[in-house]
């Protein structure tokens, strides 16, 4: 195995190129912005990054598209790319302003710099998210950090400006020591730069430090990845082996990405064939990760959903298997949206909900009685609400409820399980003590609200994940403002909790800011009538709406919410 050392910059030209190429083993792109962040952080500091992995061949390999569009090139080698894919990616789009493709939609991914960041380690912690949006998205860094801190929006500036990249919001885009990473790679001359960073004379004791980050900035494309390159004698069944193993050596692979590699290596253009599914499911505003595409071919193949059989199982069971598992997904998430009011797969607590309602699609053959629909929607909303694949090992339950459906059909039996597992189906007031938005029970309140008629407090719009136009998105506002209630010392955990949240759109939730409930909801009731605040199941009483008698206002919500949430499963599941 060859061992070079290739510069950043060297890298991204063979990547537009079109010298590297994608297997098709290898996922698709999955970062977050704030990934990229994080990445361009640490080149920026000179901190390790890691390695990158090659493979040179002449083989047939079947390969797909990366994210970013390359140029095409009649004499492009044929180094495919194994380890590496989610930062080669990021930093082509960064440094080239290349937008990439995510879910069938082109996008950029806009990083600031900032040219006054503090100097030395930095002052704050990493984060560690999940690759996946939140069910209510922030829209960027800006209003993201919003709910974490001072909420006025000097102090959330005072935060950005600690930080050296932050993920672009046009607020930040607007301060004059904010500049566009790839604003700066896309230029060799800083003029135009500190012109808008106020820098008008040579003789500014700002212009040399800002020259010198700008420059700084730059080496990213001198930083020299350690890249190693297979043989070209391997095997295209070797190289899929080896891939595995160094994914499994860390946490960069889900076990759903190992199986799909080794699927892959037997059976050519299946990641065209997922995708192209994943392209009908965003039709209906579903989202499924392929990991889970990859588990419902499992299920249908295996009637269990573990991976650990897939590289013993011959092709022909997993064809039959996908062909099977289309059909159901296609039940599973019209069920839903049409049955349950679930509009897309953020309402889940677990994707693993998907799976079950599938396999009910193909034992019944879609002929459900209705008793068995009834049955199945009272399930689907307590499960759910539950956490039931939520909480210990989550293959272990699913297996346990595909086992009833596959040897019995019996679609009452699954609410069996649901009782050991919980004791009581029903909500109680105490149930939400010191929930949030983490909580099952969130998703719970949100369809409940929206079946009792729950509107925007200013629009008058009805709840809806998939309205259009940013300022229409539905967001959780907290009633009782959260800086009133940090200022007064109450905890994290019971100013975010779910007692405390409605649902309006993103610009409704900037016009409240940080006003006294007793304020805006007496404007509210005047112009909205006081159905607006029933229903959301907040108390009409204007006394519980001042700040000293938070508790008693939690205590008087949290029983409304959990008879309006009692009250909704009754009437869905028609009970």
């Amino acid at each position: 195995m060859q061992q070079q050392n290739i510069p950043i910059g060297t890298l991204v030209d063979m990547y537009k190129r079109g010298e590297l190429r994608l297997p098709e083993i290898q996922r698709h792109y999955v970062w977050r912005a704030t990934r990229v962040r994080d990445l361009l952080d640490s080149l920026y500091r000179g901190y390790p990054s890691g390695s990158i992995l090659m493979w040179e061949t002449d083989e047939p390999v079947p390969t797909r598209e990366f994210a970013i569009t390359q140029d095409t090139n009649a004499f492009a080698g044929r180094k495919l790319l194994l380890d590496g894919q989610q930062r080669l990616t990021s930093l082509t789009a960064v440094l080239n302003g290349d937008p990439v493709q995510v879910r069938g939609r082109k996008r950029p991914i806009d990083i600031l710099f900032n040219l006054e960041h503090p100097d030395g380690p930095p002052s704050y912690d990493t984060e560690v998210t999940s690759d996946e949006d939140s069910p209510v998205a922030a829209e960027d860094e800006l209003s993201d950090d919003a709910d974490d801190g001072d909420d006025s929006e000097q102090g959330i500036l005072e935060k950005m400006n600690r930080r050296t990249f932050v993920v672009a919001s046009k607020n930040l885009a607007s301060q004059p020591q904010w500049v566009s990473v790839s604003a700066v790679f896309g230029t060799a001359n800083d003029a135009e730069i500190l012109e808008k960073a106020r820098i008008e004379s040579f003789k500014d004791p700002r212009y040399q430090k800002y020259s010198d980050r700008l420059k700084k900035l730059r080496a990213i494309k001198d930083y020299q990845y350690v890249v190693h390159v297979l043989e070209r004698s391997m095997s295209y069944e070797e190289v899929t082996e080896i891939f595995v193993r160094v994914n499994s050596l860390g946490a960069k692979l889900k076990s759903s990405d190992l199986a799909l590699a080794q699927m892959s290596s037997r059976w050519p253009n299946l990641l065209k064939e997922l995708e192209v599914f994943q392209e009908e499911c965003e039709q209906s505003w579903f989202t499924i990760e392929l990991g889970q595409l990859v588990r419902a071919i499992v299920v249908f193949a295996t009637q269990q959903c573990l991976f650990r059989s897939v590289a013993s199982t011959p092709v022909d069971k997993l064809k039959e298997g996908w062909k099977q598992a289309q059909e159901g997904l296609r039940f599973a998430i019209n069920f839903l949206r049409t049955n349950a009011g679930i509009e897309d797969e953020s309402l889940l607590s677990s994707p693993m909900f998907i799976h079950a309602l599938a396999a009910v699609s193909r034992i019944k053959d879609n002929k459900l009685t209705a008793e068995e629909q009834n049955s199945l929607l009272h399930w689907l909303l307590v499960a759910n609400a539950r956490g039931r694949y939520s909480r210990g090992s989550t293959e272990t339950l699913l297996n346990e409820d595909l086992a009833i459906l596959f040897r019995t059909g019996d679609i009452p039996a699954l609410m069996e399980p649901v009782k050991r597992q919980f004791g009581r189906l029903h909500i109680e007031s105490t149930d939400l003590a010191g929930r949030g938005v983490n909580s099952p029970l969130f998703s719970l309140a949100y369809l409940a609200l929206k079946a009792a008629g729950a509107k925007d407090w200013y629009s008058g719009l009805g709840l809806s994940l998939t309205h259009q136009g940013k300022l229409h998105f539905i967001q959780w506002h907290h009633i009782i403002p959260k800086s009133l209630l940090k200022a007064r010392g109450y905890e994290t955990g019971e100013i975010n909790e779910i007692a405390n949240m409605a649902f309006i759109t993103g610009q409704t939730n900037r016009r409240i800011s940080n006003k006294e409930a007793t304020s805006y909801l007496v404007d509210i009731i005047d112009k909205q009538g006081e159905d607006a605040l029933t229903s959301q199941c907040v108390p009409t009483d204007p006394s519980l709406w001042a700040t000293e008698r938070y508790r008693e206002f939690l205590h008087h919500r949290r029983e409304a919410l959990a008879q309006r949430m009692n009250e909704f499963i009754r009437e869905k599941a028609k009970l």
